[in-house]
């Protein structure tokens, strides 16, 4: 038997809840049930009853964290009557936070994506340059593709987007969209163009001024 043989036997040898924990501890992003399968060497079937399991078990016994499918995978989260403690010690001289305007910005291009930074900019009143600029840099939005009229850059959440929200997918999002306006509302606002911003450049000093929300 050679290393490689070995090393699939330990693998697959090994307990699989475990395994399963083990392999949950280290991992960046939700680990969906196919990657873990291949990962840990059986059926899909096993691993995603096993998941599922081990997340009851956590229920059952009041862990402070659970586990959950979030943005097509699993991973460990906080579990939120325990929200506290934890910004305690997120918060403990910390201040990488996201302002309100950002917050906002972030829920227009979430319940109107894929949506332009002008069309961004009529809705909340204001110049969202800035703040979409920390959102690309955050991870949280990203570009998807650009407008056929126009030419203008469009924008939509990420899969860390949903990570970070708890959220399987857009369609959990709460029921806010209707209090939005239409995109057809706001056209006569919106000047649209190819041009876009440099994601790279300073924020401008008004871009942190209420830098207050964590996220």
């Amino acid at each position: 038997m050679n290393a490689d043989d070995g090393s699939v036997a330990g693998v697959a040898g090994l307990g699989l809840k475990p395994a399963l924990e083990a392999v949950l501890m280290v991992v960046d992003e939700p680990a969906t049930e196919d990657h873990l399968a291949k990962v840990l060497q059986r059926p899909r079937g096993a691993v995603a009853d096993a998941l599922r399991e081990l997340a009851e078990e956590y229920t059952v016994q009041r862990r402070g964290f659970d586990l959950r499918l979030v943005a097509g995978g699993w991973r460990f989260c906080t579990r939120p009557e325990y929200a506290e403690a934890v910004e305690e010690f997120v918060l403990d001289g910390r201040h990488a936070r996201l302002t309100q305007a950002a917050l906002e910005t972030l829920a227009v291009v979430a319940y109107r994506q894929p949506v332009s930074r002008s069309r961004v900019s009529a809705v909340r009143g204001v110049n969202c340059d800035g703040v979409m600029r920390t959102l690309l840099q955050r991870g949280l939005v990203e570009e998807a593709g650009a407008e056929l009229e126009t030419g203008a850059i469009l924008y939509r959440t990420t899969n860390y987007f949903l990570e970070r929200m708890g959220l399987r997918g857009l369609d959990e999002l709460p029921e806010l969209a209707p209090f939005l306006p239409e995109a057809d509302a706001i056209e006569a606002e919106t000047p649209e163009g190819v041009p876009s911003f440099d994601p790279d450049a300073p924020d401008t000093p008004e871009t942190h001024a209420d830098d207050k929300t964590e996220f």
